[in-house]
């Protein structure tokens, strides 16, 4: 099976580690708009082969969409010519708008996933061994999808050890905004209230674990995140007007001195991990 990877960063670069770790069966076609990405693949053992136009990835078998979420859009109108049997996967960590935007020509080719793994590195250096393994693949509008690109999308995905679950993509972008969107948008306002208030070195000389962990997600690529923000704006939106209101509840709790208030505040909160 002849796999082609558009994108050679993280996602796609661990990919194609993961399908290259199930066996022979599957020849790996890595295709990237950066040639030193491209480079860097074939030398770091990514794939096993890379070509620099998508032309040359269209007789595939399948193809996964590794790359940010608007380039997901842009790409997909430009695979028209791919043939029947062709299963095309995107990796975005959206998925209605996609999911709108896939040509009805190739909407039985398509498969809708989201891959709930990653760091904050980006590049084919970034690439790991085991990133998708035992993580959630959460697969949506599967039935939207054509019977040979079902079996396919699943077929490999349990081959990389993912745990796959079914969802609608609205439903998804909901729950992704809380979830994951959120938190990087957290993140980033963190790093940025921070590095506004203090110098260089006071951070340096204080910072410990705490501040480390919910800063460490600050590092992730803005291209990728700005797409991701503008594609699910109003679950965002949603999300961090929630978020505000419990910071608010925080804020009022210390500034009227509510302490036991407060304490019973943070036990709630403890109570997610509980969940997790």
């Amino acid at each position: 099976m002849k796999i082609g990877i558009v994108g050679l960063g993280l996602m796609g670069g661990s990919l194609g580690i993961a399908l290259k770790g199930c066996g022979s069966s599957y020849h790996i076609i890595g295709l990237d708009h950066n040639p030193e990405h491209r480079t860097q693949a074939l030398t770091l053992g990514l794939v096993d082969e890379v070509v620099s136009r998508q032309e040359e990835i269209i007789g595939c078998d399948v193809i996964f969409l590794a790359i940010p979420v608007d380039g997901i859009i842009t790409t997909l109108q430009s695979l028209k010519g791919i043939k029947a049997e062709c299963t095309v996967i995107d990796l975005g960590s959206t998925k209605a708008k996609i999911v709108s935007s896939v040509p009805a020509i190739i909407r039985k080719n398509f498969v809708a996933a989201h891959p709930m793994t990653g760091t904050e590195k980006f590049g084919p250096f970034a690439a790991v061994e085991k990133l998708y393994e035992e993580k959630v693949v959460v697969l949506c509008n599967l039935e939207e999808s054509g019977e040979h690109q079902q079996k396919t999308a699943l077929k490999l995905f349990r081959d990389i050890g993912m745990k796959i679950v079914f969802m609608r993509a609205n439903e998804h972008d909901r729950h992704a905004a809380f979830i994951s969107h959120m938190p990087h948008a957290l993140s980033f306002s963190l790093a940025n209230a921070v590095m506004r208030q203090e110098e260089p070195r006071s951070i340096t000389a204080l910072a410990g674990g705490g501040f480390r962990d919910m800063s460490r997600i600050a590092k992730s690529s803005p291209d990728m995140w700005e797409d991701v923000f503008r594609q699910n704006k109003i679950n965002l939106l949603t999300a961090i007007d929630h978020f505000s209101e419990e910071l608010e509840k925080c804020r009022r709790m210390v500034m009227e001195e509510r302490w036991e208030a407060l304490n019973v505040w943070m036990q709630d909160a403890n109570k997610l991990h509980d969940i997790l």
